[in-house]
């Protein structure tokens, strides 16, 4: 049947002429195109419609037979897998016999349609596609062999597993010595094509190219020096990727590739250079990398920093000609989409300040990674590796750009200084006390671009600053920001706010004296900006609440600040995702204001609630009929169930009347329950937040919140555990004894995730003091335990700072101990490397580790005990000594 198809003429026209009106600018006109368009997709034919125009209809302009092979490929994404096998099989047959149509535009289209029904029904139902593709491929002709190679190398992207699966005989034992072939081609073209299609395996280690490895390196060798910028592309890419999964294999070509990819950096296309960039990146990361480097840093170093400049197309695109454009509202587009951090209790992991880390080094906000940004972050890692050994090459070039008439250049002088800022501190300190005062000066620029970088590198040396002089530095430098928060151009404004930021993050409390005119300055940058840079206010406001905490709380302050934010509060839907950021940012107030917050307490606590109440109904909506519903957007909930936890947390016992009042732990109990791990993670940290402001209206649910808990210590729910384990610590300590019942519950968990390996330090921490507290309110069903958790126990607490958690953790272990003080003489090393991580403990602590430390050494008697204490690390025997005169 398939063979007999023939379009009806009338039909054809009918598609034709649609398809030519899809194409008008008229919004009226689009529309009535998709509704047709929607009518036809109901009639199996019009696919068949649909590839004739692509495939046959050379007669027709280009862009409409494309459109044609475009809708069909949406079609088939969607639907294939319904098509007619007669269908199926006319598409398959046309998209064979065009692939070497003479244009170009129409080759890759069918390329594209191939590569889905690929993806769609696998290679296993197309026996003729690689055969036909190959024989294509080997022709003198050179459409049929490009679109044959175009058509490979989409599937090569998309479908690479299938073509090393046994289930098709893993073509990719032929394929890949069929690629190698090509590198040597005469068409630039197709040498890029073919390069692309190797490239897609070597992340992935496939044998097929691990098997010819040799001569793929040799093949890429030749092509280093090609001149066509797509082939000198693929080579820095598969390099780079070699680097990553396969550096034994470069390691005996590593001088002359470094050589290379130095002058592939500099390459006149900016795209090429780009891709020989990443090179750095992905070295840095290598173990070999400073031994591998070290001949060729000298030689690198300038280079990364030329490339540090903006071109002529950044200035463009960041509109750095543009000298004030305050006034002028954000487009949509120009916003980011934004993310809620869900509340996480205890100390911050590794990852999480590596990705603040991140977000500090992204100097500008053009989305798109290009060179300029690849050498800073390059020049950012390496410094981290060689250090000051990198300083007598940069200390020059800086002395020359940072003082450069050219503003360009003098920018990209800044721009270094900050990328160096953590990986050689230690040998510009000496030049700081003049670098400073530049950068401050800088700000006041004439250049926009430069006003704004000047902001981020001075936000990275904050920690330099904060341990000078008051007068010195940080005064000039608040005084300077604050000044740019105002700034007529919106990027200085950004640019200032989030250096103020991190300022806030470093100076904590030395910014007490300033609140006033900090407070003034942020007041008037509510009324002045516009959407984009409010998201950024918001941060900064509320990283000064946690900066300075209750020093927040005076009534002059709170004036000042409190009726901007509830202005933008009162004037935010429900709905409006801009509420994420304002919810976090008065959390953080709210926690700091403590009782000050009290006369805008109930409404935003009314509103949290609602926002709670309303996604939960949004969602059971959408359970029962999916089709009818919308899946609403849990981060309104994550967002109200956070601010209710600020508001726990700085209001305490003045929240009581407003939980007896409301149906706040229903909603917490559903909370805990989702399926989703961000509104799990925040219901715990409210639930443990509530149980410290007002554990009398948390005690009579307890029983139906208890089990939940026990069922979310999964560690591989690393935030969600976290947050379920500090929850329990802190009931633990409102019920006392009475937690008995529950021991059985929690405590061999609890001591399963401490003895697991490579578990996160925060969560370490929090498990221990949980364990701790369990131990300080249950000592005699816990002591048993001792022995299988105290030296770990001991190491995860000995960093964490002097406070109450802590206190209450080694208070319930020295319980244990002289319960149990066998299960502690193993490990007693540890345990008094851990006593003496306290710098203040209370006395009566203190008696407690004094009265273990003196009962084991008269247990162990005179002889044992010098003999143990010689064996005891120089450093901790001076503190044990200085401490509790050991």
């Amino acid at each position: 049947m398939e063979h007999d198809w023939k379009p009806q003429p009338d039909g054809l026209q009918q598609i034709i002429q649609l398809l030519k009106e899809s194409q008008s600018i008229d919004n009226t006109v689009q529309k009535n195109v998709q509704k047709k368009l929607e009518e036809l997709n109901k009639y199996p034919d019009f696919n068949n419609y649909l590839i004739f125009i692509l495939t046959k209809l050379t007669e027709q302009d280009e862009a409409t037979r494309s459109l044609s092979g475009l809708i069909l490929k949406n079609n088939a994404k969607a639907f294939f897998d319904k098509f007619p096998d007669y269908c199926k099989e006319f598409i398959k047959r046309e998209c064979l016999s065009c692939i070497g149509d003479q244009s170009q535009l129409i080759r890759a289209t069918i390329g594209i349609l191939i590569t889905t029904i690929v993806s769609k029904s696998g290679l296993h139902t197309w026996p003729q596609l690689l055969p036909t593709l190959c024989q294509s491929m080997e022709s003198d002709n050179y459409a049929h062999c490009e679109g044959a190679f175009g058509a490979l190398q989409k599937i090569c992207e998309d479908s690479h597993e299938q073509l090393d699966s046994d289930q098709v005989n893993k073509p990719l034992d032929y394929l890949i010595p069929k690629f190698l072939k090509y590198f040597r081609h005469n068409n630039a073209k197709i040498r890029s094509h073919a390069i692309a299609c190797i490239n897609q395996f070597i992340t992935f280690k496939s044998q097929a190219l691990m098997n010819n490895m040799d001569l793929f390196l040799e093949n890429l060798f030749v092509l280093a020096d090609d001149n066509d910028l797509d082939v000198r592309k693929n080579v820095c890419k598969a390099l780079v990727m070699l680097l990553e999964v396969k550096i034994d294999k470069l390691m005996p070509h590593m001088n002359a590739i470094i050589q290379y990819m130095i002058i592939r950096t500099q390459d006149d296309d900016e795209t090429v250079a780009l891709e020989a960039c990443e090179f750095w990146l992905v070295l840095a990361d290598q173990e070999l990398c400073y031994d591998i480097l070290k001949p060729h840093i000298t030689t690198l170093t300038p280079v990364l920093v030329r490339s540090m400049k903006y071109s002529e197309l950044d200035i463009i695109l960041l509109k750095g000609d543009v000298d004030e454009d305050q006034n002028v509202p954000d487009r949509d587009e120009d916003i980011r989409p934004r993310f809620h951090k869900t509340k996480m209790h205890g100390t911050k992991t590794d990852e999480q300040m590596d990705d603040e880390d991140q977000e500090e080094k992204d100097d500008d906000t053009v989305s798109e990674w290009n060179l300029r940004k690849c050498s800073a972050a390059a020049l950012d890692v390496l410094s981290n590796i060689f250090h000051e050994e990198i300083l007598p090459v940069l200390l020059p070039i800086l002395k020359e750009t940072l003082f450069h008439q050219n503003w360009e250049i003098k920018e990209s002088g800044i721009l270094v200084l900050g990328a160096i800022a953590e990986g050689c501190y230690n040998g510009l300190t000496a030049h700081l006390d003049q670098l400073i005062p530049y950068l401050i000066q800088c700000l006041s620029d004439k250049k926009p671009l430069v006003r704004s970088i000047a902001c981020w590198t001075l936000s990275r040396y904050a920690h330099w600053v904060v341990h000078q002089p008051v007068d010195s530095y940080l005064k000039p430098l608040v005084e300077e920001l604050l000044k740019k928060i105002l700034d007529s151009n919106k990027r200085v404004q950004e640019a200032a706010c989030s250096a103020f930021a991190t300022l806030e993050e470093e100076a904590s409390y030395e910014l007490v004296p300033f609140l006033n005119q900090i407070l003034d300055c942020l007041v008037v940058a509510f009324r002045k900006y516009q959407a984009k840079n409010l998201l950024i206010l918001y941060d900064a406001v509320g990283t000064l609440a946690d900066s300075v905490g209750s020093h927040l709380n005076k009534q002059e302050y709170i004036v000042k600040l409190m009726p901007p934010l509830i202005e933008k509060w009162n004037s935010l839907r429900d709905e409006d995702k801009n509420l994420f950021p304002l919810l976090e940012c008065l959390s953080s107030v709210a926690t700091a204001l403590q009782t000050g917050f009290l006369p805008y307490c109930e409404p935003v606590y009314k509103r949290c609630i609602c926002l709670v109440k309303q996604t939960l109904e949004q969602c059971e909506l959408y359970n029962a009929n999916p089709d009818q519903y919308e899946c609403p957007d849990k981060d309104f909930m994550v967002v109200g169930l956070d601010l209710l936890s600020g508001l726990a947390e700085g209001m305490g016992s003045q929240m009581a009347p407003l939980v007896t009042n409301s149906e706040i732990l229903p909603l917490v109990y559903q909370c805990m329950k989702d399926p989703v791990s961000e509104v799990r993670q925040s219901s715990f940290a409210l639930m443990g937040d509530l149980t410290k402001a007002c554990f009398e209206n948390i005690k009579p649910v307890l029983n139906d919140f208890m089990q939940i808990l026990s069922m979310n210590l999964n560690p591989e729910y690393i935030s969600v555990c976290n947050n379920a384990i500090w929850a329990i610590g802190e009931i633990a300590i409102q019920y006392g004894p009475d937690m008995s019942q529950f021991i059985g519950l929690f405590l061999e968990p609890l001591i399963e995730i401490i003895n697991r390996p490579n578990t996160p330090k925060t969560l370490l921490e929090n498990t221990a003091i949980t364990i701790g507290r369990l131990g300080l309110v249950c000592p005699q069903q816990v002591a048993p335990y001792l022995q299988s958790f105290i030296r770990i126990w001991c190491s995860s607490l000995r960093s964490i700072r002097d406070n109450e958690e802590k206190d209450s953790a080694f208070r319930g272990v020295c319980h244990l101990i002289s319960l149990n003080p066998a299960g502690v003489v193993n490990d007693f090393v540890f345990f008094c490397d851990a006593i003496a991580s306290w710098n203040n403990p209370k006395p009566d602590l203190k008696d407690m580790f004094l009265k273990i430390l003196g009962g084991f050494k008269n247990q162990v008697g005179d002889d044992n005990w010098r003999q143990f204490f010689e064996q005891v690390p120089p450093q901790l025997k001076q503190r044990l000594s200085a401490l509790y005169a050991l």
